[in-house]
C-alpha cells in the first residue's frame, strides 16, 4: 500500500466538502451515543455488523436525510468507532497480561471543529485527470496533481486542516516499486542530542535549524493579536486562523527539512541505526526544545525513506546502554556525567567524544526495525 497526498486548489465550492464533513459529524455523535446506551442496557458493545444493520433502519425511520450521504462513507464512520473499541479492549487485555503499561481510552465524541475527514472506499466518487467528482453533491473539484499515482486506488480520503485547506489522499495497492539507490558500502549509527541534532558514528555532526525558535517572534505577535480580539467575533476568528497558519508554516518547514535530510543520509549510507528514546520523559525535562527538534517525526521519515530506496534501517532498544560503554573494549564508565563531553576509557585508554562513542554503540546494538 502507498498513499499519495494532493492539495485542492482554492475554489468557491470547497465549502460543500466542509458541509459534507460536518453532516458526517452528526453521524459520528449519534453512533457513539448509541454505543453508550447499548452498553448501559446490555453491558456490552454493539458489533460493527449490528451497527450497520441499525444504520439501515435509521435511514428508513428517524434519519431519512442520511440517505443523501454516501452509504459507504457512513459505514466508514461506524468502522472508525469499531476499530477504536477494538484497540480499547485489546489494550485492556495487554495491560492485564503485563505486556504494556500504555493506556488506551475508549473512543470519545469529537467536537465539530476536530472532525475533519471522510473516506470513500469503492464508489461515490470519480477521478479524471486532476478532477475529483463527488456523486452525492454532483460537484467536481480540482486538485494539484504534482505527481502521478500507480496501482489500484482502494480508498479516497478528503481531509480539512485547521487553516481550512483541503487535501486529497489516495491509498493505492500493487504500486510500482521505487527505484533502489546504488549501494555505497557505508554504515552509520546516529545519536540524538539537544545541542547537536544528530551525531553520526563517522564523526559527522548535524545541527537542528530549530524552526519553532526561529518563528517564535511571529507566534508571539499572532498570539498578541488574538488576545486583543473579542472571543467569538469575526476578527477573533480571523486572528485565530492567522495564528494557525503561522504554526502550519513552521511545521511544513520542519517536515521539508526532515525529508531532505533523510534522503541525503540514505544516499550516503547503506545502513542507518538510531536509538529508541522516551521522548515524553525528555519533554518533561527539557520542554519546548524537544518538541521543536521533533526527533520522533524524523525517525519515522527516515524509516520510510530507507524502506522506499532499499536501505537497511536499525533501531537500538530503549534500555540498551549506549553512552557509558566504551565502543572499543566495552568497559562501562559509571562515573560519566552529562557535563562530560570528552572522556578517556580507564580500561583501554581510548579517547572518546561522548556523542560519537554513543553513535558507534547504537550501530553495534541496532536490530532491524
Amino acid at each position: 500500500m502507498k498513499t499519495e497526498k494532493y492539495e485542492f486548489y482554492h475554489q468557491s465550492n470547497l465549502i460543500q466538502i466542509g458541509n459534507l464533513i460536518d453532516d458526517l459529524h452528526s453521524v459520528h455523535v449519534h453512533l457513539l451515543m448509541l454505543q453508550r446506551r447499548y452498553y448501559r442496557i446490555y453491558g456490552k458493545y454493539a458489533s460493527f455488523s449490528r451497527i450497520c444493520g441499525h444504520l439501515t433502519k435509521l435511514k428508513q425511520r428517524t434519519k431519512p436525510h442520511w440517505n443523501q450521504l454516501p452509504s459507504q462513507v457512513i459505514q466508514q464512520v461506524a468502522k472508525r468507532i469499531h476499530l477504536g473499541y477494538e484497540k480499547f479492549f485489546d489494550n485492556i487485555k495487554d495491560r492485564k497480561a503485563g505486556l504494556t503499561k500504555r493506556k488506551v481510552g475508549r473512543p470519545k465524541i469529537k467536537p465539530r471543529h476536530k472532525y475533519n475527514s471522510l473516506t470513500f472506499t469503492q464508489a461515490g466518487f470519480k477521478i479524471e485527470g486532476n478532477r475529483l467528482t463527488i456523486n452525492c453533491i454532483k460537484k467536481s473539484f480540482t486538485f494539484w496533481k504534482h505527481r502521478d499515482w500507480t496501482g489500484t486506488i482502494k480508498t479516497v480520503t478528503l481531509k480539512r486542516d485547521n487553516v481550512g485547506d483541503y487535501y486529497l489522499y489516495l491509498s493505492c495497492e500493487d504500486c510500482e516499486p521505487s527505484e533502489k539507490l546504488p549501494l555505497t558500502g557505508n554504515v552509520a549509527g546516529a545519536d540524538f542530542g539537544c545541542k547537536t541534532f544528530l551525531t553520526l558514528s563517522d564523526g559527522t555532526k548535524i545541527a537542528s535549524p530549530e524552526f519553532y525558535k526561529q518563528g517564535l517572534k511571529a507566534i508571539r505577535s499572532a498570539n498578541k493579536a488574538l488576545s486583543r480580539k473579542q472571543k467569538g467575533s469575526n476578527a477573533w476568528y480571523r486572528a485565530k486562523r492567522h495564528l494557525t497558519r503561522v504554526h502550519k508554516k513552521i511545521a511544513n518547514k520542519r517536515r521539508d527539512y526532515f525529508f531532505k535530510l533523510a534522503l541525503r543520509l540514505v544516499r550516503k549510507y547503506d545502513t542507518l541505526a538510531i536509538e529508541t528514546l522516551n521522548l515524553e520523559g525528555m519533554k518533561r525535562l527539557w520542554g519546548r526544545k524537544i518538541s521543536d527538534i521533533a526527533f520522533g517525526e524524523f525517525a519515522l521519515i527516515l524509516q520510510w525513506t530507507c524502506a522506499k530506496y532499499g536501505k537497511t534501517f536499525l533501531k537500538a532498544g530503549r534500555w540498551e546502554a549506549t553512552t557509558k560503554p566504551c565502543s572499543d573494549c566495552g568497559h562501562h564508565n559509571e562515573n560519566l556525567t552529562l557535563q562530560d563531553r570528552q572522556w578517556v576509557c580507564p580500561e583501554c585508554g581510548s579517547h572518546h567524544d561522548r556523542d560519537i562513542n554513543a553513535a558507534i554503540n547504537i550501530l553495534q546494538a541496532g536490530v532491524p526495525a
